[in-house]
């Protein structure tokens, strides 16, 4: 029997995870399936992404549940690295936000200079930009609450906040940081550290002292997360923090396949693009077709490997019976690639032109709602 290929999620890196299954095996993520059952016992009414399976895993979030149901201080934490324009992988967890913003959940979203410095190099007064104009602007016209949102820089977080980095790098060697990510450099260890306190620092009495904190986000994460659980119990005697829950969300692909990335601009849909740029790189998108038309009438075509499609599934088609029809029709050779982008470019064409009338007018505001950095 062939040995099972190792597993090592890279949050800097670009994932390639084949079987999501394996991670519960791996990381001793739990399947999220089993949490719907008892949200609507709760008159939670779970989101499409819970649904449809693209949230796939959590920890801890039924014990969250408790808490939110219980009328205890509950919130969520997540961060944007502000080193690209916001595309239609960022709006999966932005959506989460509105999401849980609605539940009565306070909202944390932390934009990463401090890490986008060390990482990628790039000059702050860009990164302070970019951050505004398209992740703050962005969630703003998505939907998210400003007046009810913590924005913060890293770079700009006082206090407390800095102090948990520091009391954190004197409990973690080299070693622990190697086994968790794999090569690191000395960047990356500051960049781990400060997203441990990212993801703790809402507990703290200064930050309103959320206990319960829930961090969304995508499945090569996870690294940030064990290690930020595992530094809450070696602190246990010396600060009251509760480790944090979390969800786990399949990975967007990209129009080539892979994952989609702000870095890869000519296989990613940004929100910010215009209509014929959108069109250009969608109508050129990969698809789970066959090599010819006849072919493809003759076997049918595979959505599940298809980016089209996965625009479909986490965006462009909310109702079920519509994106079952869908799958269907393709499965059946009965819808053909041509034909099928068509219809997902019209709903690309309507769904951006609506929200960039919205983003125009959330960007001013943006500014307003976040505390800038000194250059």
């Amino acid at each position: 029997m062939a040995e099972k290929e190792e597993i090592r999620l890279d949050p800097w890196g670009r994932p390639d995870i084949k079987d999501y299954t394996r991670l519960y095996e791996v990381f001793g993520i739990r399947p999220f399936n089993e949490i719907l059952e008892k949200m609507r016992e709760l008159n939670i009414e779970p989101n499409q992404f819970m649904k449809r399976g693209i949230i796939f895993g959590h920890r801890d979030f039924d014990i969250l549940l408790k808490s939110y149901i219980d009328k205890k201080p509950v919130a969520v934490m997540t961060g944007f690295m502000p080193s690209g324009r916001f595309h239609f992988g960022h709006m999966l967890t932005g959506l989460q936000l509105v999401y849980f913003q609605r539940l009565g959940f306070k909202i944390f979203v932390g934009l990463a200079d401090a890490e986008a410095y060390a990482v990628r190099h790039m000059q702050r007064k860009d990164l302070i930009k970019i951050g505004i104009e398209e992740y703050v602007a962005n969630l703003i016209a998505l939907g998210l609450d400003p007046k009810k949102t913590d924005f913060y820089f890293q770079t700009n977080r006082k206090g407390s906040y800095y102090s948990l980095i520091q009391m954190f790098s004197s409990r973690i060697t080299f070693n622990e940081l190697e086994a968790i990510y794999g090569e690191v450099s000395p960047g990356k260890i500051v960049s781990a550290l400060t997203q441990a306190a990212d993801i703790l620092h809402p507990q703290l009495p200064e930050y309103g002292e959320y206990k319960y904190v829930l961090v969304p986000v995508g499945a090569d994460q996870d690294p940030h997360l064990r290690l930020t659980r595992d530094l809450t119990t070696r602190f246990k005697d010396e600060i009251e923090l509760i480790p944090p829950a979390s969800i786990y969300h399949k990975l967007i692909r990209g129009l080539d396949g892979g994952k989609m990335s702000s870095s890869k601009p000519d296989i990613t849909i940004f929100l910010s693009d215009s209509i014929d740029v959108a069109k250009r790189k969608f109508m050129a998108s990969l698809t789970g077709g066959r090599n010819t038309a006849e072919e493809q009438k003759k076997l049918g075509g595979e959505p599940e490997k298809c980016p089209v499609f996965d625009f479909y599934l986490y965006h462009l088609v909310p109702d079920d019976m519509e994106l079952k029809d869908i799958y269907d029709r393709c499965k059946g050779g009965k819808l053909l690639c041509g034909e099928c982008k068509l219809f997902g470019f019209n709903r690309l064409e309507r769904f951006l032109s609506d929200h960039q009338r919205k983003l125009e007018q959330a960007k001013d505001l943006a500014w307003s709602f976040v505390d800038i950095p000194k250059l």
